[in-house]
């Protein structure tokens, strides 16, 4: 019997190539090319005409073509049968109903033409414009309907399709193509926006797909068209074969199971490739199930059998199902496999354990024929399923039919398909529609496991090039501050009113246990009703480290906090924030959270939610307002880098801004916290964060810097209360707009050569108001700061202050003497060089710094992109402290 396989095999090759009369010189494929041609010029032709389209007209031609295939649907069926000798002829016409009803029907509301999409709130509009000329490459197996599909979601898009038929299947498809053709001219549609090759030829398709002009292949058909659609350079869209497992595990409804895998491996005798080709039966219900599927007329084949049934069916040299067997019924393959079974058997079952090319029934088979597994459990059945896949499956289908939820997740991740289909036949449910909400197609991609572009239903979404139209918006910007803030003095007492405080961890430096201000806090917690425990961390030296910072956590572990107080200045205040997120959250990471962000709502790394302890900021120095702000500068202990880590989980729940810690500091930390006061107001007011809820409070701090830092550098108690308050104000304004490079100078430097911070920021300040105020060489992005405006801004300052100056040049310069006299009139020399930075170390770090200070977080705000070589010459203008002298 195989060797009347093979005879059939190659009278079948004979009447191919006869029917395909394949060209065999050059001018027979020049001659092939001109034909090609004048079909795409004419489509062209099409393709300018559809353009101007509404999609009230589109929908009118579409309705049309669909209504001409339904009503051929029969006729075009029994076409289908008669012309490739496969197939059933009231599944086919089903087939053809499916691609003119359900396809239409998803599709008909379908926006494709023009404005598509219009969102007013991302300010984002999306326009559809066809891809242009389609070559349509449709199969034997499901010819007819295939068409209709592949016509109906081109034109629905405005697209001009040319097909090129299988030639066992020209005549039907012709027959198909002109019926649908006819219908939409009559509705509208200009002629030839569907057209064919009228003798087919592997040339001529090619031809085809080739042409320059044809945009995009649609490609439905064996392995060696899809790959060579793929091979054009093209964007096509192919598919791929499918090999699909059917697992029926133990919970299964086994009627439904059995049922649904005969419904699908019979319909159409099993042509569609989504269909299953094996099914995976769990031990404890295996016999079962076999039971089950001889009663609905299936016959189990002896496995005596199962070499004879695998010889006939499967091509040894192609390693696929051989050219007569698809489509064929049950009774006719095992007639040609000379094996005797009942004329209405539905399907032929092979038991089999094996998967490869020594097991030729593992294969994709395209006939009703099953191979049937056992399955020890639920991972020998996984493993089955996912060998049948990769070979020949990869990407397709693969069914489960259970009761349990988990094992179909399970199942669904570990499956190298693209459709799983639960619970239903296969070869419907992979279509998509019918037995579910997948959307409905004769095209199903099997995306990178079957080397397909494509994982999904293709339909017509996937013709359409969509332009999308982004109009400029400004990003949504915030204000953020801690929901408590307490001030004049003596509001330290809050701390007798707060509640839900029974552990208090307290961080500060050595000074303040020294000079009693622990004492302070801790005497007013104790005069509470329910008097906390209360540990003290005093170890927090200048500059906090990450070791502080991890000595401090290990503290907390032990003490179990609700409540964390930072008393101090900045230091102490960043310490703890640090403390603060490395206790509550002990997977976060200092090398994620350190990293530089354009935007803190998308930053790459996020600051884990802190919810656990409260966190209170009692400044002692009128300067980091690290008491309102997101801000912690922590210095990597092993690089000694100082990073300013910012993110709102870690701003403060309660500031208290109590002056009575202020008025005993000593001359020189007045001045140094002062002019970084300044310097936050500046920043934020000239960023291009700044907006105008932040500009207020950047403007009232600099007022009150300029008003009173003097006087409380002389001792004036009113005049530091003041300037308590300015810090504070100021820390509001850059807790929401943020800084700029004088910050990333500054940090740089004072982890580099030692400086006190506000020493480092005032030595920075006048060369950076300089270099920001010129025309930038790079600008600022930002979608809000539509243009440079840093000059305007540092002289709208100086009138705000009243300072003299015509021009905006003579303001911004009157402005930064102003700025030069307060420092003087506080003893601030303002060079490195005076502050015993020495020269030769200077020289050795200025690159490596200028590098640094680019990366720092407070660069991505400034007002101009700065280069690198820019900041390193703001750093050497800044060791000699170039005109900075009164």
């Amino acid at each position: 019997m195989l060797k009347a396989v093979n005879t059939k095999d190659n009278q079948k090759n004979k009447d191919q190539k006869t029917a395909t009369a394949q060209p065999q010189n050059e001018v027979e494929l020049e001659s092939i090319k001109t034909y090609i041609d004048g079909l795409v010029q004419k489509s062209k032709t099409a393709l300018n005409t559809l353009a101007d389209f509404d999609q009230e007209s589109v929908d009118k031609v579409c309705e049309a073509m669909a209504i001409a295939a339904l009503d051929n649907h029969m006729k075009l069926a029994k076409m289908a049968v008669e012309e490739t000798g496969r197939g059933v002829v009231e599944d086919k016409a089903v087939k053809n109903i499916y691609a003119s009803e359900y396809i239409w029907s998803k599709i008909r509301h379908d926006k494709t033409v023009g404005v598509i999409e219009e969102d007013d709130q991302e300010q984002i509009v999306k326009i559809a414009e066809p891809v242009g000329v389609i070559a349509g490459v449709t199969p034997v197996t499901n010819p007819t309907s295939t068409v209709v599909f592949k016509a109906l979601i081109a034109l629905k898009t405005r697209n001009t399709i040319i097909f090129g038929f299988h030639p066992q299947a020209q005549k039907a498809c012709v027959e198909t193509a002109k019926i649908i053709a006819k219908a939409a001219v009559e509705a509208g549609a200009p002629e030839n926006a569907i057209q064919w090759i009228d003798k087919p030829s592997i040339q001529a398709t090619g031809a085809l797909m080739n042409h320059p002009d044809v945009a995009t292949v649609l490609a439905t058909g064996g392995p060696g068209m899809v790959k060579a659609a793929y091979s054009t350079g093209k964007p096509a869209l192919g598919v791929g074969p499918g090999n699909g497992p059917a697992y029926i595990e133990k919970t299964a409804d086994i009627k439904q199971a059995v049922n649904d895998i005969t419904l699908s491996k019979t319909f159409d005798n099993g042509m569609i490739c989504a269909s299953e080709n094996s099914v995976i039966v769990d031990e404890a219900i295996y016999e079962a199930v076999k039971a089950e599927f001889k009663r609905l007329g299936s016959v189990v084949l002896d496995k005596k059998n199962n070499d004879a049934l695998g010889e006939a069916m499967m091509d040894p040299k192609r390693g696929s199902v051989r050219g007569p067997i698809a489509g064929k019924s049950a009774y006719q393959i095992a007639k040609l496999a000379g094996i005797e079974v009942p004329k209405e058997t539905k399907v032929l079952i092979a038991e089999i354990d094996g998967v490869g090319p020594d097991e030729p029934l593992s294969r994709e088979k395209l006939s009703p024929v099953l191979s049937m597994y056992r399955a020890k459990d639920h991972d020998h059945a996984f493993k089955i399923a996912k060998a049948l896949l990769d070979f020949g499956g990869a990407g397709h289908t693969a069914a489960v039919h259970t009761k349990d939820q988990e094992l179909i997740k399970q199942y669904s991740l570990k499956m190298n398909a693209c459709r799983i289909i639960v619970n239903s036949p296969s070869a419907l449910g992979g279509l998509g529609n019918m037995y579910n909400n997948m959307v409905p197609s004769l095209t199903l991609g099997t995306g990178s496991y079957g080397q397909n572009s494509i994982s999904h239903n293709v339909s017509d979404f996937d013709l359409l090039n969509i332009k999308v139209v982004a109009k400029r918006r400004n990003n949504m910007q915030w204000v953020k501050l801690p929901p408590k803030i307490y001030f004049e003095r003596n509001s330290l007492r809050y701390l007798k009113e707060m509640t839900g405080m029974k552990r208090v961890f307290l961080v500060c430096d050595p000074g303040m246990v020294k000079f009693g201000y622990a004492d302070r806090v801790v005497a007013m917690l104790n005069t509470r009703s329910d008097k906390p425990a209360i540990e003290i961390f005093s170890q927090v030296e200048p500059d906090p480290t990450t070791d502080t910072v991890d000595r401090g956590v290990a503290a907390m572990k032990q003490f179990q906090p609700d409540t964390i107080i930072a008393l101090g200045g900045g230091s102490a205040m960043d310490a703890a924030k640090g403390m603060w997120l490395f206790y509550e959250r002990p997977d976060a990471s200092f090398i994620g959270a350190k990293q530089k962000f354009h935007d803190i709502r998308k930053r790459t790394y996020k600051v884990p939610e802190l919810k656990k302890v409260k966190y209170i900021g009692i400044p002692t120095t009128s300067g980091t307002g690290s008491e309102v702000t997101p801000y912690a500068v922590i210095t990597d202990s092993k690089t000694h880098v100082k990073y300013p880590i910012t993110d709102y989980a870690m701003q403060p729940d309660i500031a208290i801004v109590d002056p009575q810690f202020v008025e005993t500091l000593p001359k020189r930390t007045v001045a140094w916290t002062g002019l970084d006061v300044l310097t936050h107001a500046v920043e934020s007011y000239v960023s291009v964060y700044a907006s105008d809820y932040t500009r207020g409070w950047s403007l009232q701090a600099i007022k009150l810097v300029f008003d009173n830092l003097r006087a409380s550098f002389a001792g004036d108690q009113t005049a530091r209360e003041n300037m308590h308050n300015a810090s504070t104000i100021a820390g509001m304004a850059f807790a929401n707009a943020f800084l700029g490079i004088n910050h990333s100078l500054a940090h740089k430097l004072g982890g580099e050569f030692g400086l006190p911070h506000g020493l480092a920021i005032a030595i920075a300040f006048a060369p950076v108001v300089r270099y920001n105020a010129k025309i930038p060489k790079k600008l600022a992005i930002w979608p809000k700061y539509s243009r440079f405006t840093a000059d305007e801004d540092y002289a709208a300052i100086a009138r705000f202050l009243g300072f003299e100056g015509n021009t905006t040049e003579e303001l911004k310069e009157s402005f930064v003497k102003a700025f030069i006299k307060l420092a003087h009139d506080c003893d601030v020399n303002l060079s490195l060089k005076a502050n015993g930075v020495d020269k030769k170390h200077f020289d050795e770090s200025v690159d490596k710094l200028a590098e640094l200070a680019y990366e720092d977080q407070c660069t991505g705000t400034n007002p101009k992109e700065p280069l690198i070589s820019e900041l390193k010459q703001i750093l050497e203008d800044a060791y000699e402290g170039v005109g900075t002298e009164i």
